[in-house]
C-alpha cells in the first residue's frame, strides 16, 4: 500500500511528539512527600519508554480532524496507566530489570510499588480530565474498560502458565486483552478527544486491535529471531521459559514425531535449556511457522491500514499508517 508521506516524516513527527510527551510527563508527580509514593512513579516514567501508546493517541486525535493539543492530557493519562501496569507486572513476574534499570519493587520494595501503582491509576484519570475536550465521561469509560480488560488479560496469562492444554484461540484472547486493549484504547480515547464520530472512533479501535495483535505476535517472532540481542531479551527467552506463544502453539499443531514430543515437553516442563533454542527454531522452520507468522502479521497490518481509510484528515490517517508500518518493520 502506497503512503502519501515518507518514513522520514513519520519519524520526525514521532521525535517531536516523543519529546513533548516526555517533557509533560516530567511535570507529573511533583510532590516530594511521601517519597515512597511519588518517587517510584517519577522513577518509572524516567525510564526509556518508547511512548508508542500516547503517540498513537495524539495521531488518532489528528486523524479525526482534532489536534494534538486537545488530546495531550489523554495521551499522558494513557502512558501513566501503561506504566502502572508495567510496575505491577514486574512484581508478579518477579522481574529484576526494566530498560536496564532495577524495577521499582527492587529499587524500593513490593509494598511501595503496589501503592505507587494504585496511585498512578487515579492520576491517569485526573490527567484525562484535564484534556481540552467536552467528552470527558467517554474517555473515563474507555480508561475503565481498558483497565478492567488488562487485568483480565493478566489473569488469563497467569492461568495459561499453569495449563498444558492451551489453544491458539486461548492465546489470542489473552494477548488481545493484556496487550491489545491498551493500544486500541489509546487510539479510541484519542479519537474521542479529537471529537471523532462514532464510526471514526470504531475505525480507530479496529486499527488498534489489529495493530495490537500484530505487535505482540511480532514480539514473539523477534524473540526467536533477534539473535543479536536487539530485542533487549535473551534470544529464545520465550522458549527457555516455556511461554505459550503463537509460534509454539501453532508448531505443536503441525509438528509430528520427535519434533512434536520436544515441543510438548517444553510445555509439560514449563521450559527448557538455552541449548535447545536453535533446535526449536529449526522445528519452527520445518513446520513453516516462521513464514506463517510473518503472513499473519502482514494480514493484520493490512487490515489495520484499511480500517482507517474513512478518517477525515488525510494527513492524520497517513501518519497513523506510516507509524504502523514502522512498528511492523522493527527489529527491537
Amino acid at each position: 500500500m502506497t503512503l502519501l508521506i515518507t518514513q522520514e516524516q513519520v519519524e520526525s513527527r514521532y521525535r517531536q511528539y516523543h519529546a513533548r510527551i516526555n517533557e509533560a510527563l516530567a511535570e507529573c508527580f511533583q510532590k516530594d512527600s511521601p517519597s515512597t509514593l511519588y518517587g517510584p512513579a517519577r522513577y518509572i516514567l524516567e525510564g526509556k519508554g518508547k511512548r508508542i501508546r500516547p503517540f498513537l493517541t495524539l495521531l488518532a486525535a489528528e486523524a479525526v480532524g482534532g489536534s494534538a493539543d486537545q488530546a495531550l492530557g489523554v495521551a499522558l493519562g494513557v502512558e501513566v496507566l501503561h506504566n502502572f501496569t508495567l510496575m505491577h507486572d514486574d512484581i508478579m513476574d518477579q522481574a529484576d530489570l526494566r530498560h536496564g534499570r532495577p524495577t521499582v519493587h527492587k529499587q524500593w520494595n513490593v509494598n511501595a510499588a503496589i501503592l505507587s501503582g494504585d496511585m498512578m491509576i487515579a492520576y491517569a484519570y485526573e490527567l484525562a480530565l484535564q484534556a481540552l475536550s467536552a467528552r470527558h465521561a467517554e474517555v473515563i469509560h474507555i480508561f475503565n474498560d481498558a483497565n478492567i480488560t488488562i487485568c483480565e488479560g493478566q489473569a488469563l496469562d497467569m492461568e495459561l502458565e499453569l495449563r498444558k492444554d492451551v489453544s491458539i484461540a486461548d492465546y489470542l484472547d489473552m494477548i488481545s486483552k493484556k496487550t491489545g486493549r491498551l493500544i486500541s484504547a489509546a487510539l479510541e480515547a484519542g479519537g474521542v478527544a479529537g471529537n471523532g464520530t462514532p464510526a471514526e472512533v470504531d475505525a480507530l479501535v479496529t486499527f488498534g486491535e489489529k495493530i495490537g495483535r500484530a505487535f505482540q505476535i511480532q514480539d514473539d517472532y523477534l524473540d526467536i529471531m533477534a539473535g543479536d540481542g536487539k530485542s533487549g531479551k535473551v534470544p529464545g527467552g520465550d522458549v527457555i521459559n516455556g511461554k505459550k506463544t503463537w509460534l509454539l502453539l501453532r508448531s505443536l499443531e503441525l509438528a509430528t514425531g520427535s519434533d512434536r514430543q520436544l515441543l510438548q515437553s517444553i510445555i509439560d516442563n514449563s521450559g527448557t535449556t538455552p541449548d535447545q533454542v536453535p533446535v526449536v527454531k529449526a522445528i519452527y522452520e520445518r513446520c513453516g511457522v516462521l513464514e506463517q507468522t510473518q503472513q499473519l502479521i502482514n494480514k493484520d497490518t493490512e487490515e489495520a491500514l484499511a480500517a482507517v481509510d474513512l478518517l477525515p484528515s488525510i494527513e492524520g490517517r497517513e501518519y497513523l499508517k506510516g507509524f504502523a508500518c514502522i512498528l511492523m518493520k522493527r527489529d527491537f
